[in-house]
């Protein structure tokens, strides 16, 4: 009767197995630049995308090619990787690639990053880790990645950020676009560009308003939703708005904010011009990112804090229990439990 019992029971614990996934985590890779301190929703050509339309098949790890070796399994726990995580390594080249043409040199890639797959509408959230109980992303914010990155067409994944040194942390997407393009989700480099060019241009607020922890999520909220609407009138109209309208629409949003008198005229019309290169870039002829940046712009209009993920945010999806080992880690924890009961 007891084995008859177990049976049953293992029974159902793998229909909940197929139903129910075990939380991953995910990390970004930082790099050289960071200072020690269409209507369709389809690819915009054979190779890129101009947003990610599928989840990730896999949690990835992408370390920074400055990192120092003896700081690898630190940065490993910190970040939470575990055995069914893809390991890449961003390097210079790949932050000419998806950052800047300039390019910059392997020894300056130094931050690491994960990124895990997130349940269908989740978005982009992001969560900066600290590295031996020291902060050291110093300058860019989880707001700020998360809606740069939404920018640059990333969608529904968790990234987690850490340095094993201080960065300012303005590289750190480099990371995140690797792994996308290691599971065969390649962004367009306009979109990618176009994107970091936001977060320049919101750096100096960021920076003269770091007593304010409510300022960086209310500054990319609105810029959020500015090129959301930007994205939504130009699929109706066919129209790019002009840099005197980009600038009223950014300055109301600020004003709904309550921070319009905190941000300067110069960061406004910087991020003026970043915005104008986002809306005609591919990102802003798809649906989809009308529709997620909206999103994401809400959430962090009212994120504090490094942190915008828990546990409950990782994917539960159909493409996420596709991961590989993650099926096999749960047989092999069933397997486990069986054989402790018949012992």
């Amino acid at each position: 009767m007891k084995k008859i019992n177990a049976l049953l029971i293992m029974v159902a614990v793998l229909g909940i197995g197929t139903a129910v996934a075990k939380p991953v985590h995910a990390a970004l890779t930082t790099n050289s630049s960071e200072s020690t301190t269409a209507t369709s929703d389809s690819s915009s050509s054979d190779s890129t995308e101009a947003v990610q339309t599928k989840a990730l098949t896999s949690p990835y790890v992408v370390y920074g090619a400055g990192l120092a070796s003896e700081d690898k399994d630190q940065i490993k726990e910190t970040l939470g990787v575990s055995s069914n995580y893809k390991s890449l390594t961003a390097t210079g080249s790949d932050y000419a690639k998806y950052i800047n043409s300039a390019g910059t040199t392997d020894a300056s890639m130094i931050s690491s990053v994960a990124l895990a797959p997130a349940d269908p509408g989740t978005g982009v959230k992001v969560n900066i880790e600290k590295f031996n109980g020291q902060d050291n992303i110093t300058e860019v914010t989880s707001q700020q990645y998360a809606m740069v990155a939404t920018m640059a067409g990333v969608n529904d994944v968790i990234i987690t950020v850490t340095a094993n040194k201080s960065v300012s942390g303005e590289s750190a997407l480099t990371g995140v676009y690797e792994a996308l393009a290691a599971d065969g989700i390649s962004l367009d480099n306009q979109n990618t560009q176009a994107a970091n060019g936001v977060l320049d241009a919101t750096q100096s607020a960021i920076d003269q308003n770091s007593s304010d922890d409510k300022y960086p999520g209310k500054l990319m909220g609105a810029v959020g939703n500015v090129s959301s609407e930007l994205a939504e009138d130009h699929q109706k109209n066919g129209d790019y708005a002009t840099n005197e309208e980009i600038k009223q629409m950014l300055e109301d949003e600020l004003d709904k904010q309550g921070i319009k008198s905190d941000t300067s005229v110069t960061v406004i019309n910087n991020i003026v011009v970043a915005l104008a290169n986002v809306q005609k870039a591919p990102v802003s002829n798809t649906k989809s990112y009308v529709k997620n940046a909206s999103k994401v712009a809400d959430e962090i209009s009212n994120s504090v804090g490094d942190k915008m993920a828990d546990l409950s945010d990782f994917a539960n999806s159909e493409d996420a229990k596709k991961a590989e080992g993650f099926l096999a880690n749960i047989w092999n924890s069933i397997v486990s439990f069986f054989q402790n009961l018949f012992n």
